[in-house]
């Protein structure tokens, strides 16, 4: 499994960092991104405390990447934080899209599309000219198995396959109980309306593309 939307006690997980990453680490993961909830108040203390878990890579067999994930920001305020977080170390940047659950404001999708981001979290209804803007600037748009955000994985899977977007899958964990292996993700994939090609691609070449870049 690799997961590279999951979250701490730094914001809302119930988790510490080391803790998180040991129980990935029984699960089988390859790697995992900690993207803890991140605005313009916080960015610079979550960034200075997350990025001290890679340490742990000396002592498992896993790869750990520090993140954040901007959250309910306005899209007006959105392309100066992502410079600062990648500024302040961040390797996996996540924003959280329009999902059907949350009062995201209107327009995130649209912003975050034209940044230098890795991923749109849950986009919920997200546009054809949003997902082919993710396309063109290599942003992966998220199945998510995170209950409620996963209402419309099956819009954002079809919309994604006509823009010719990638798809990755992620679990948004928040507790330990929230965590998968990688039989639970290609389930997910497939129950969003992937072939089992379209499934491999989302659990597994996609996210591998991604941290080979990082």
């Amino acid at each position: 499994m690799i997961d590279l939307h999951t979250h701490s006690s730094f914001s809302d997980g119930e988790l510490i960092p080391s803790e998180l990453v040991r129980r990935a680490v029984v699960l089988g993961y390859k790697a995992i991104a900690v993207t803890d909830h991140v605005d313009y108040t916080n960015i610079e203390h979550i960034l200075s405390c997350v990025c001290n878990v890679k340490s742990l890579e000396d002592d498992y067999d896993i790869r750990i990447f520090s993140g954040v994930e901007i959250t309910h920001v306005p899209p007006a305020k959105m392309p100066l934080l992502v410079k600062m977080a990648r500024k302040l170390g961040a390797e996996v940047i996540v924003v959280h899209g329009e999902t059907s659950v949350e009062p995201v404001p209107q327009g995130t999708n649209h912003s975050a599309v034209s940044l230098d981001i890795d991923i749109l979290a849950h986009p919920g209804f997200i546009t054809l000219e949003d997902a082919l803007t993710a396309e063109e600037n290599g942003i992966c748009l998220e199945i998510t198995s995170r209950n409620g955000h996963n209402r419309t994985n099956g819009h954002v899977a079809r919309i994604a396959n006509e823009a010719g977007a990638d798809l990755i899958v992620d679990t948004d964990s928040h507790s330990p109980y929230d965590l998968i292996n990688d039989e639970t993700a290609f389930k997910i994939a497939m129950g969003a309306g992937l072939d089992e090609k379209g499934a491999r691609k989302a659990t597994v070449t996609n996210p591998m593309k991604l941290i080979g870049n990082l």
